[in-house]
């Protein structure tokens, strides 16, 4: 089996920078701030050939309080997942009750433990590790994580020596593969966890419901979920499966106003819930149905739209609503999601999980609509259909011509459609082919794009060359019009 890898230890000692240090990604958000990371964040990696699996966890401190004690609960859970444990602690600040309590609870778990000292740039190592020694985990080991300095020697301590060479190091002594500092390299070895099957990305605006909704999904408290805006604050994959069927569940920060965010933080989070719907198969917007659709609703779908990923909604928090209440909800979301009529609205309660079952049939028929197949033969048969019922306007006196479509492209499909004068079909004309091609194929969840190519005159660009006597006529007919330009000047 992959062996599983935690980062524990205090805030800020720099655990999200040492897992982008050994996953080569940027997948963990970065920042001298206390408390960013807050749910278990998985990452692939490899040393010298031998695979596994990284694990970030949010800060323990040993005085948590509400949305704090969450997050250290999903630090304890790493450290009973993970087969080692990299104990980081801060060499700068020096040893701490927070440090002697997280040592005494892995010495209780009797896990294979390792301290890494980290920040240990300009200070005396010796001086730094015999502080830490008296932890009773071993001998500490120094690194300095933002630079990759002494991550090798660390993975060799974890893993063994190895029969390879070691690791080239430039003229500062800085493990090679590790990159340049301030700048982080991706190989094919080292990489997020690939997901699995459909990928689902829960998105909506900060406290709808994300995270609970995710826990819901999956059946375990896998993500933080507190009644505060902007708990979640980084994308979380979680690869899973579902009546022996793969998914991968991405969970997201909530999106706000441009004008609301403040934080350098949060447009980072912002980023990757963008990234996270460019990334994802199928959406599940979630709206708060005591709020209703708000503008900034409407904003987030058009990307989703914009992006052409299948989509499902989702209106949470259904239960106890009085019944006017719901009609008014209803008819509100009939109204403003008239461009979105292709998704299935789901009322549901993440909170009791009434209704949550049911999304797996809209993400399913999302998915396979989405990823259609259709031959050309199928879908020159529907445009000729659609053109003999309706057929294209006139323009400039000729009729637009359509000839024959085909599939361009999935998640969203797009068909291409071959003609002449396809530049002036008005948009309406395209409107009515959309959903022509809809019905017919049935396809549920997903936008759907009609695309146009002309017919290249092979022609346009060449000259037939004039016998003399047409360039004689030519001329005549140049002087007759000049005489009589001036007949009608000399008349003026």
């Amino acid at each position: 089996m992959v062996p599983v890898i935690a980062l524990v230890g205090r805030p800020n000692v720099g655990k999200s920078t040492l897992f982008n240090r050994l996953t080569k990604s940027r997948d963990a958000l970065v920042a001298d701030f206390a408390g960013l990371t807050r749910d278990r964040k998985y990452g692939e990696a490899s040393w010298r050939g031998q695979s596994y699996i990284v694990i970030d966890t949010g800060g323990i401190s040993g005085d948590e309080q509400g949305i704090d004690e969450l997050m250290a609960g999903q630090s304890l859970q790493a450290i009973e997942e993970a087969d080692a444990v990299l104990f980081l602690v801060d060499a700068r600040a020096g040893r701490t009750a927070a440090d002697e309590m997280i040592a005494d609870h892995l010495r209780k778990r009797n896990k294979h433990a390792f301290v890494i000292a980290n920040k240990i740039d300009g200070a005396d190592p010796d001086a730094i590790l015999g502080e830490f020694a008296a932890l009773g985990l071993g001998e500490p080991l120094g690194i300095a994580a933002a630079h990759g300095r002494n991550i090798n020697p660390m993975l060799e301590a974890v893993f063994g020596p190895a029969e390879e060479q070691p690791a080239e190091q430039d003229e500062a002594g800085h493990d090679a593969a590790a990159g340049e500092e301030g700048v982080v390299t991706q190989t094919a070895e080292a990489r997020v966890i690939k997901p699995r099957g459909t990928k689902i990305a829960v998105i909506g605006r900060p406290n709808v419901g994300k995270s609970t909704l995710v826990n819901r999904m999956l059946g375990e408290d896998r993500v933080v979920v507190f009644d505060q805006a902007g708990t979640t604050r980084d994308s979380i994959y979680i690869p899973y499966e579902r009546h022996d069927k793969p998914y991968t569940l991405i969970d997201t920060a909530g999106v706000r106003k441009r004008g609301k965010i403040f934080e350098a933080v949060e447009k980072f989070s912002v980023v990757k819930t963008l990234q996270a719907i460019q990334d994802a198969n199928v959406v599940i917007f979630v709206v708060d149905a005591r709020e209703g659709i708000v503008e900034h609703d409407l904003n987030l779908l058009g990307f989703v739209l914009e992006a052409g990923r299948a989509l499902v909604i989702a209106v949470n928090k259904w239960d106890g609503m009085a019944e006017e209440q719901k009609a008014f909800v209803k008819t509100e979301l009939q109204r403003r999601l008239i461009f979105a009529q292709f998704a299935d609205i789901h009322f549901i309660s993440a909170l009791h999980g009434s209704g949550v079952g049911l999304l797996y049939k809209s993400v399913d028929q999302a998915f396979a609509s989405a990823m259609t197949k259709v031959p050309t033969k199928r879908m020159t048969e529907i445009l000729e259909d659609a053109v003999s019922e309706h057929q294209p306007p006139l323009v400039n006196g000729r009729r637009i011509k359509l000839r024959y479509a085909h599939l361009g492209g999935s998640n969203p499909p797009i068909i291409i459609v071959h003609g002449n004068q396809v530049d002036s079909v008005p948009r309406s004309y395209t409107r009515y082919l959309e959903n022509t091609f809809r019905k017919v194929l049935k396809l549920v969840g997903t936008p759907l794009r009609v695309e146009y190519k002309g017919s290249d005159n092979p022609f346009a660009d060449r000259k037939n060359p004039l016998t003399e006597r047409q360039v004689n006529r030519k001329k005549r007919l140049m002087s007759h019009h000049k005489k009589a330009d001036k007949k009608r000047k000399d008349k003026r």
